[in-house]
């Protein structure tokens, strides 16, 4: 195997297309958009016998905890299904051949150490392949691990009738309700619409929300290529409910979002909307991105029951509105860390004590 620099987009995105299991955070456009951040970004190919087969979009974080080098829901791997029989230990070896040009980049660079979020099913085979090489368990994951995904390759009316009795309900209601409305927007001045329901959930969420320079450099980046949109919900005249959406590869994902306190089931409707809205654009899966951690329990029927594990979690009632929907669980390796360094604990202890402080 060995490893090259990929920098042609077209190249990038073909093979990210190919893959099953895949987010936006290995998309050539995020990678863009860490660049406008100031970060320093390489994206690495995987190359056996000439072909492409593994793809790592790599980003140095420098910030007060320290300088590490971070993997965003990666290494992607190829379906190629023969290539994957013939080859047991391609996880492992793909992550080796991935982590001696890590080690070098990261030396240069002067890191104290390397952080996955790996993007493969929590299983004992994969947990195997980063504890063979010296990986531990980060004290944080900084993108989800819990997810939540809807099978939109199905009728609008199978939806519909996959959901849970109260939202199929509250989603109706608010299709008669002449108060409420949804709507689309792909301006960028918008953005003064979301911002202030944004923060108003990050104040009662109790979370950091990230500055409105931020969110603009992101929706920039993404709007270049018609990738993302702003959906907004509006009751009596008033914006009570707002997302951004991305959409990408084949897939659509709800990453930044808010709302305020309304007795109309305005969010509902805005989920509806953008569910309709995937389809439209041919996408076969609506990610919502992070939920709390989980049990998934077999029934006598057999059929599989989804429990949030903790009822005081932060995320409980956030977990519950996104699973009324439909869909199924997946749950990624835990983030993984290599340290490099002494320096790398003084990050552990920070990284430790914020989660402490978060209740997460």
């Amino acid at each position: 195997m060995e490893i090259r620099e990929i920098n042609a987009k077209d190249q990038w995105e073909e093979f990210l297309f190919g893959c099953k299991e895949k987010t936006f955070l290995q998309s050539f456009n995020w990678g863009e958009f860490n660049r406008s951040l100031g970060n320093k970004v390489w994206r690495l190919g995987i190359f056996e016998d000439g072909k492409l087969i593994a793809a790592a979009q790599l980003i140095k974080i420098s910030a007060r905890r320290g300088k590490f080098l971070f993997l965003p829901h990666g290494p992607a791997i190829t379906q190629n299904s023969k290539l994957k029989t013939q080859n047991e230990n391609l996880k492992l070896r793909i992550l080796k051949t991935l982590l001696d040009e890590l080690k070098k980049i990261a030396k240069e660079e002067k890191c104290s150490f390397i952080r996955i979020a790996p993007i493969w099913e929590k299983n004992e085979e994969n947990e195997k392949v980063f504890d063979d090489l010296g990986f531990r368990d980060a004290p944080i994951h900084m993108h989800p691990e819990f997810t939540w995904e809807l099978n939109l390759e199905k009728s609008e009316d199978a939806l519909s009738a996959e959901m849970r009795k109260t939202t199929r309900y509250l989603i109706k209601q608010a299709e008669k309700n002449r108060d409420i409305e949804i709507l689309q927007s792909k301006d960028i001045k918008d953005l003064e619409q979301f911002d202030p329901i944004f923060r108003e959930t990050a104040r009662r969420q109790h979370f950091v929300p990230f500055s409105l320079e931020y969110l603009r450099k992101e929706f920039n980046s993404f709007l270049v290529d018609d990738k993302i949109s702003f959906f907004f919900g509006r009751y009596k005249g008033e914006i009570v409910s707002a997302a951004m959406i991305v959409f990408w590869s084949g897939k659509a994902f709800y990453h930044q979002s808010g709302s305020t306190h309304s007795k109309a089931p305005v969010s509902y409707l805005l989920q509806w909307e953008v569910i309709k809205e995937a389809k439209r654009r041919g996408c076969d899966a609506y990610n919502f991105w992070g939920i709390a951690p989980f049990l998934n329990i077999t029934g006598k029927d057999g059929k599989v029951k989804t429990e949030i594990k903790e009822k005081n979690h932060p995320w409980y009632g956030l977990s519950l509105f996104k699973m009324g929907f439909g869909g199924q669980t997946k749950e990624y390796v835990k983030t993984k860390d290599l340290p490099l360094s002494i320096f790398y604990w003084l990050t552990f202890i920070f990284e430790t004590l914020r989660k402490k402080k978060r209740n997460l």
